[in-house]
């Protein structure tokens, strides 16, 4: 009996419930407590490590390359320590060394430079939109905007400009400008009155006359300082974009739709050159070291003249049809500038940033 009571007072025991155990429905409150708080956890985590903890850089800043894809260069000139200069989109000069370095020149405008030219190795010119013009005095270590320039109530970006000896320049653009500095561009002049063309370039000879073309094959000749001037008959209509001379008498111009002209009286007649092509040209100059005619224009275009004086047209590069507005000849090789920058050396182009 005694023996029953034991076993059955153990069952018994075994069947309570345990003394501090949590009723079932508490255990399910806490639980549901618990992960609904984690969201808020995991923001606060955040919340104090935006607060308090700064990251820190790791390695260097990466910079933009001095010539970038985007970029448009009109402008080119010999620059003063070698190599060159070009000028160009949202107000930027850049200095190029014969290794292909480039280094941006500080300037005081984010105006697009449309045109650079140097006088010496402290002085140098740059013309663009809104008829910005900026100078230099130290040899390109710094540029000043100059003030007070001759300004038109409709347009008036300045396309180019030509420098001569004594400080003298002319700049060309809309609305028929055409201005004349003889202090290194601290001042300007307008030689002619406003009118509705477009000048488009200006060729300053060693006598003293300049040379003047521009909008609608029109053509003019007259003589630093002095309000006189003519208009040589033009055999064409067509826009001309640039003029170049080797000498007192030799000239050539270019402009749209392939044309080439050529002058051997000092630009007083003209005669359209035979060559075989229509695409536009924008620039022209004497390539001394070579003894020819080089010229620049669209779809990746040279032209130029032979041994014989024959003129000739070709591409820089089949696979590279960009426009070029402006070519330097510098020896052996020759520099362009437009859409990209590069050299070529009658065989190969290479060109920078690409």
């Amino acid at each position: 009996m005694d023996r029953i009571s034991s076993v059955a007072a153990r069952e018994l025991a075994s069947q309570a419930a345990p003394e501090h155990a949590p009723p079932q429905g508490v255990r399910h409150t806490a639980i549901k407590i618990a992960v609904s708080s984690v969201p808020w956890i995991i923001i606060g985590g955040l919340l104090w490590a935006g607060l308090f903890i700064k990251p820190q850089p790791v390695g260097g800043t990466v910079q933009p390359p001095v010539i970038e894809r985007r970029d448009h260069y009109f402008g080119v000139a010999p620059a003063p320590s070698g190599g060159i200069w070009v000028a160009g989109s949202g107000g930027k000069i850049v200095a190029i060394d014969a290794a292909g370095r480039a280094e941006r020149l500080p300037t005081p405008t984010a105006q697009t430079l449309q045109d650079i030219a140097v006088w010496d190795a402290q002085h140098a010119v740059a013309v663009g939109n809104d008829g910005v013009v900026l100078v230099t005095a130290d040899g390109g270590a710094s540029w000043r905007k100059v003030d007070g320039t001759p300004r038109s109530d409709v347009a008036n970006k300045l396309t180019r400009v030509r420098v001569a000896g004594g400080g003298r320049a002319i700049a060309t653009g809309e609305m028929g400008a055409l201005l004349h500095t003889a202090d290194y561009g601290a001042t300007w002049s307008r030689l002619r009155e406003e009118e509705d063309v477009a000048w488009n370039d200006a060729a300053m000879l060693p006598d003293g006359r300049i040379v003047v073309v521009g909008e609608f094959g029109r053509i003019l000749l007259g003589t630093d300082g002095s309000a006189d001037w003519t208009e040589p008959a033009s055999p064409v209509e067509s826009s001309l974009m640039s003029v170049a001379f080797r000498d007192a008498r030799e000239g050539v111009a270019v402009g749209l739709e392939g044309v080439v002209l050529v002058s051997h009286d000092g630009g007083a007649t003209w005669s359209r050159a035979a060559l075989d092509s229509r695409d536009h040209l924008f620039d022209v100059a004497w390539d001394e070291a070579n003894q020819r005619w080089l010229g620049a224009g669209a779809l990746g275009g040279w032209v130029g003249t032979d041994a014989g004086g024959a003129w000739q047209a070709g591409r820089l590069d089949e696979r590279d049809l960009a426009w070029h507005t402006r070519v330097l000849p510098a020896g052996k090789e020759a520099w362009f500038a437009g859409a990209n920058v590069g050299r070529w050396d009658g065989r190969r182009w290479s060109a920078l940033g690409h």
